[in-house]
């Protein structure tokens, strides 16, 4: 009898444990997968900051080479040509 009584104790908590890490598992592994995706999204928003930084330093610097090369233009006596100057096509498009 106490055999018994004994034996469906271990078995309840066999049962409850087995329970209990299936649960802790399936925790684990989805916070585990969020955690990564916020880490990506986190990176890749870094990434695209940084990306729009070097994109602006690169304008910045595109337009005062431009600057720089119209004022050299101007203290030779040069005239710069306008932006949009025609190249000199002689046909239609």
């Amino acid at each position: 009898m106490v055999a018994g009584h004994l034996l469906a104790r271990a078995a309840t908590l066999v049962v409850t444990g087995v329970a209990g890490a299936a649960v802790f598992d399936r925790l684990k592994a989805a916070s585990t997968g969020r955690a990564v995706r916020r880490g990506a999204v986190a990176v890749t928003a870094a990434a695209m900051a940084g990306k729009r930084k070097v994109e602006t330093g690169a304008e910045n610097l595109r337009l005062s080479a431009g600057d720089i090369a119209a004022e050299a233009r101007e203290k030779i006596g040069e005239e710069a040509r306008p932006p949009a100057a025609d190249a000199g096509h002689d046909h239609d498009h």
